[in-house]
């Protein structure tokens, strides 16, 4: 019994020896980018982060690239534990070598929202266009869409669903963690205090102490800026005068026109090219993640759309980036299953 617990342990031991060793590569690089020309003060140099499997410079072979996009109030930064999920991806067979990219979407309000905008740039062109096409030119890429797979968690999630609807030629698969924006729901309702609370503000100073004023004054930016307004140059759907809710029609069909859930109607040809679509949701989530993405799911049925959407138990951030969480244990494998991998 003795002998053969040594061996077990033994070939334990060679097992993490052997994951230890799989360790990717991060490198960094600017891209001056000519889609994010702006008259809202963004910068156009925006870093991106690239993470490399191991052996890739040896390497003769091309590889799948996965564009993962951030949330609100982060940055292309992969961080140590996120580059030691990707090892261990591939390293426990989640999903076999690949590329990852996240691009910094960090903007003056925090985020991008991954839209174009005739204040901030186009960012949806810079994420599909701009972006895709320095990385084909520049990495080991297998150069087409069903070696393209664009996922995110939060605002990334938003602009994962988004710019999947939006360039499904470029894309073939579409993987949201926990997406946001979705559709106007509780915190972005008009019943909520949002809107009012962004109404008495009146600097940026203000604003940035703030959280659910800021996303929506980073949407606005976005959806329905107006160059002619400040000090945030934004148009709202929802007003207030004194304590009275005042809805602009125009405003509200621009933002609806952004929202994925009131996009499927225009844009399900496009989904239906897809190879596949995930999303999934903590179900202790804000209240709004699973109200909306629930919302989002039902409607992809009923326009016939095939997905897979699930609520796990978790919060918005316990089960993402850990060993037990998400991306190790869903989005890696989703990718392996549907994203073109060489042959060898």
């Amino acid at each position: 019994m003795k002998k053969i617990l040594a061996i077990l342990l033994s070939f334990a031991f060679m097992g993490v020896a052997a994951a230890q060793r799989i360790s990717g590569t991060i490198v960094t690089s600017v891209i001056h980018s000519t889609y994010l020309q702006n008259t809202g003060g963004e910068n156009i140099d925006r870093r991106i982060s690239v993470y490399l499997p191991p052996g890739y410079a040896q390497a003769k072979q091309h590889y799948p690239v996965i564009y993962y996009l951030h949330g609100f109030l982060g940055t292309d930064s992969i961080t140590p534990n996120m580059k030691n999920i990707l090892d261990m991806g591939i390293a426990k067979n989640k999903i076999r070598p690949f590329i990852l990219v996240i691009a910094d979407h960090f903007t003056l309000y925090s985020g991008s929202f991954y839209s174009n905008s005739a204040l901030t740039g186009n960012w949806s062109d810079f994420e599909a266009k701009e972006l895709v096409s320095y990385m084909d030119k520049n990495f080991k890429t297998i150069a087409n869409r069903n070696a393209r797979g664009i996922g995110g968690h939060s605002m990334g999630g938003y602009g994962a669903l988004k710019i999947a609807m939006l360039y499904p030629d470029v894309f073939g698969s579409v993987y949201a963690l926990s997406p946001g924006l979705l559709a106007f729901v509780k915190e972005f309702g008009p019943n909520s205090d949002s809107y009012k609370q962004l109404a008495a503000i009146k600097t940026k100073d203000e604003l940035d102490k703030t959280y659910y004023p800021k996303v929506i004054a980073a949407c606005a930016r976005a959806w329905s800026p107006n160059a002619n307004k400040p000090p945030f140059y934004i148009d709202l759907p929802f007003n207030y005068v004194g304590d009275s809710l005042v809805v602009d029609s125009i405003v509200y069909q621009k933002w609806r026109s952004n929202m994925p859930l009131y996009m499927i109607d225009s844009y399900s040809s496009n989904l239906k090219k897809l190879k596949a679509i995930q999303l999934d949701w903590g179900r202790n989530d804000a209240s709004r993640f699973p109200v909306q993405c629930g919302m989002f799911s039902q409607e992809l049925e009923n326009h016939g759309i095939e997905h897979y959407a699930e609520e796990y138990i978790g919060t918005h951030t316990n089960k993402i980036w850990t060993t037990d969480g998400r991306v190790l244990n869903d989005l890696l494998p989703f990718f392996n299953d549907y994203l073109q991998f060489e042959e060898h």
